[in-house]
């Protein structure tokens, strides 16, 4: 085996991209591949495998697998990336669309710079009382292409991320598919601190793009935040987050849904089996 494969970040988040426009593998194999190739001690490591494949719906087409070898409709900060990587390949245009599994995104890339249009928001459910080890936590959910709890905080840094993002993500009151947890705290009427607690990748990661969206957009129906909003990760970069919410404050409704800011390219090179 010997694959050529580009390593991108997006805000902390890390994806090893693979060109699979002519395949490299069956799909049988991929699930294992990804596995092997995330593991940090043993392999390039990264968040996340995103292999580009053809479309007859948009400019390129994604199949994306978290670290643990789980398919994942959507992520924000991975279609922001692969986007790039299409530009920079030079098989898609600076304005493109991308088609994933929660639907078609359109990007535009400015050099580092990209901004995706993410799909319209669902399943939006407001002040669960969520009882987990004793406690008691007032959580707000939202689909953003993949389903996101939030809770609000006074200062993220007070919180347990991992132990207790592990237990709401686990949480009957998301089953069967569970969910992604982001701990939010209140940065003037624009800014939002974030910490994720991923599905898939099952730890705390530095970014995620789509609770980015979530929190900012919870946020706002909230009255917290006005869009847009400058949204500070655990990686300590800026993502920006602007909507539409001419009718969602009142009914819980946005359109225009956008995610913008840096990537990376960190390296190139070929993925050999030993």
């Amino acid at each position: 085996m010997a694959i050529q494969f580009t390593k991108m970040s997006g805000s902390g988040n890390d994806f090893i991209i693979i060109d699979n426009r002519v395949p490299v593998m069956d799909d049988s194999k991929k699930v294992d591949f990804v596995k092997r190739v995330c593991d940090r001690k043993m392999s390039i490591g990264a968040d996340g495998v995103i292999f580009v494949e053809n479309s007859d719906k948009a400019d390129i087409k994604w199949d994306f697998y978290n670290d643990d070898g789980s398919s994942a409709e959507m992520c924000g900060n991975g279609g922001r990336c692969v986007a790039r990587y299409a530009v920079e390949k030079g098989f898609a245009p600076a304005e493109l669309t991308l088609e994933t599994v929660a639907g078609i995104i359109g990007a535009k890339v400015d050099g580092a710079n990209v901004r995706v249009k993410l799909t319209t928001p669902e399943n939006l459910k407001q002040n669960l009382d969520v009882e987990l080890n004793g406690t008691h936590y007032q959580i707000d959910s939202l689909n953003t292409g993949v389903p996101h709890a939030i809770i609000y905080s006074d200062n993220v840094e007070d919180n347990n991320v991992k132990e207790v993002g592990n237990g709401i993500r686990f949480h009957e009151a998301f089953a069967p598919s569970g969910t992604n947890v982001n701990f939010v705290e209140k940065v003037g009427d624009h800014g939002l601190k974030i910490r994720t607690y991923e599905r898939g990748v099952e730890n705390e990661t530095l970014a995620c793009g789509t609770g980015t969206v979530a929190s900012a957009i919870l946020s706002s129906y909230k009255k917290l935040v006005k869009p847009p909003v400058k949204v500070e990760t655990r990686g300590g970069e800026i993502l920006k987050v602007d909507f539409d919410d001419t009718n969602g404050a009142d009914n819980g409704e946005v359109t225009e849904v956008y995610l913008e800011g840096l990537t990376r390219i960190a390296f190139e090179g070929t993925l050999c089996e030993y």
